[in-house]
């Protein structure tokens, strides 16, 4: 009896050594695309109402600036935002192709609704109609990566992270302690 159980236990770790979770290949990433462009995402052929002016876009700029540069930064390309890169999916830059190539329509969709499984909120509710509109009409119109540095919650988490490196630095220096521990 012990050798069927053996040898169903080598079989799985067998099995399993030949697997190994890798990224989407670039067929999956555009059969994905193609799925949120074409099918997923609603919007596609409403038209904007609101016509493109520097007003408009610079009220959907402080609209962007209030609700969505904890994640996009105050540029909409992530700039200071240290967890961007490692989310599952990544927070989107909104200067890319694969945003730009949204109709006005799916854009404001997803502001209005989300994207449930990458972390994105809808803010229906939040804000209305003409302000979600004006809001794609600054993602046509980003400001230069990097042009508005990055938003000041991180900077002042920086320092702050700073400052409390450099008070425990002190701290080791004058007296022997124990290391400090997390605890959960």
């Amino acid at each position: 009896m012990r050798f069927p159980h053996a040898l169903a236990v080598l079989a799985i770790g067998a099995a399993m050594s030949g697997c190994k979770a890798t990224g989407p290949s670039k067929a999956e990433n555009t059969v994905v695309t193609e799925a949120k462009h074409e099918v997923t995402i609603g919007g596609k052929d409403v038209k904007n109402p609101i016509a493109y002016t520097p007003a408009a876009a610079k009220e959907g700029g402080e609209h962007f600036q209030h609700h969505c540069q904890i994640c996009h930064g105050l540029d909409g390309q992530n700039t200071g935002v240290p967890f961007a890169a490692k989310m599952d999916p990544p927070v989107a830059d909104l200067s890319s192709k694969d945003v730009q190539d949204y109709p006005d329509g799916q854009l404001k969709w997803i502001i209005e609704n989300g994207i449930k499984p990458s972390g994105m909120p809808g803010w229906k509710g939040i804000l209305d109609d003409e302000e979600m509109w004006n809001m794609v009409h600054y993602i046509r119109h980003l400001p230069a990566k990097g042009s508005l540095g990055e938003p000041a919650i991180y900077k002042e988490e920086a320092e702050e992270h700073e400052h409390m490196h450099g008070a425990a630095h002190e701290h080791h220096e004058h007296k022997e302690t124990k290391p400090h521990t997390h605890k959960h």
